[in-house]
């Protein structure tokens, strides 16, 4: 069902809340224009369930990236490829998935298993992004989630207790979100988006970091092995590993569907159909 209401309602929503991340520092002016993109189409075209999820991953996301960000970046802040402002393309890989599936919905006349479909992906996001800013902070060092060799904080496909816990907490919370908000919207209870939301976001946070330690670009820099394809200064890093076009956000887009796809399938199985 398309609303054009609710599509000026959501632009207007999502230009208000970058606005304000815009000034916070969790987004570049690209990013802040991608955080409009995903969120007046997620808002536009999903309604109200859909904006609320989307707003409770943005704040919580952007919160937990500044929750002791000196520390993080001493710790493994060379090895990411995007330090805590989100740029354009960033946006788009963590929203737009979404973004899309919220289309999908309204010209399908708003099944339910595309609303699955959409918890999963964004419960992935959401818990890949707790995972990074909660797990670098871990007392433990990660292993290397193909082999289990312990690795330095920050490496991509690297796990730990800490992380795990948080993509699981994180997941959950999407799940919750949109199991309330769409009681309250639409007068339906859908207890079966928990556990769709949880296998979902855990299992996408580690399709993320399997191909974190398989196939994502990674770089040889001066201090090791880093995501990042040049230096702050603009020196280009060597190849070290990976497709050179299997970048962070490529990773976080796939990983994301992935999500998706476990989800829909939970939910099936939960819901005996």
């Amino acid at each position: 069902m398309f609303d054009p209401s609710r599509i000026i309602t959501g632009f207007l929503l999502s230009t208000l809340i970058g606005a304000v991340a815009y000034r916070r520092g969790s987004l570049d002016r690209g990013g802040w224009l991608g955080a409009i993109i995903t969120g007046a189409a997620t808002f536009g075209f999903g309604g109200w369930t859909w904006g609320c999820a989307l707003v409770v991953f943005f704040v919580t996301s952007s919160a937990l990236s500044h929750f002791r960000q000196a520390q993080k970046q001493r710790i493994a802040g060379e090895k990411f490829e995007k330090g805590g402002r989100r740029d354009l393309w960033q946006a788009l890989a963590n929203g737009g998935a979404g973004a899309a599936v919220a289309l999908l919905y309204a010209l399908a006349g708003e099944p339910v298993t595309l609303l699955v479909v959409f918890v999963g992906i964004l419960a992935t996001v959401t818990a890949d992004t707790w995972a990074t800013e909660i797990g670098v902070l871990s007392p433990q060092q990660p292993r290397l989630i193909t082999t289990g060799r312990l690795v330095a904080p920050g490496t991509s496909g690297g796990v730990t207790a800490y992380g795990l816990g948080a993509s699981a907490g994180g997941a959950l919370l999407i799940g919750t979100t949109v199991m309330l908000a769409f009681a309250v919207e639409r007068g339906a209870w859908l207890p079966m988006l928990l556990p769709a939301a949880l296998a979902g976001g855990v299992a996408g946070s580690l399709v993320d970091s399997l191909i974190g330690a398989t196939v994502q670009a990674m770089y040889l820099a001066p201090g090791g092995e880093t995501e990042r394809r040049a230096g702050r200064h603009g020196q280009q890093y060597p190849l070290l590993r990976g497709w050179p076009w299997m970048n962070n956000d490529a990773v976080n887009f796939l990983s994301s569907l992935a999500g998706g796809v476990v989800a829909l399938l939970v939910y099936a199985l939960a819901a005996g159909t």
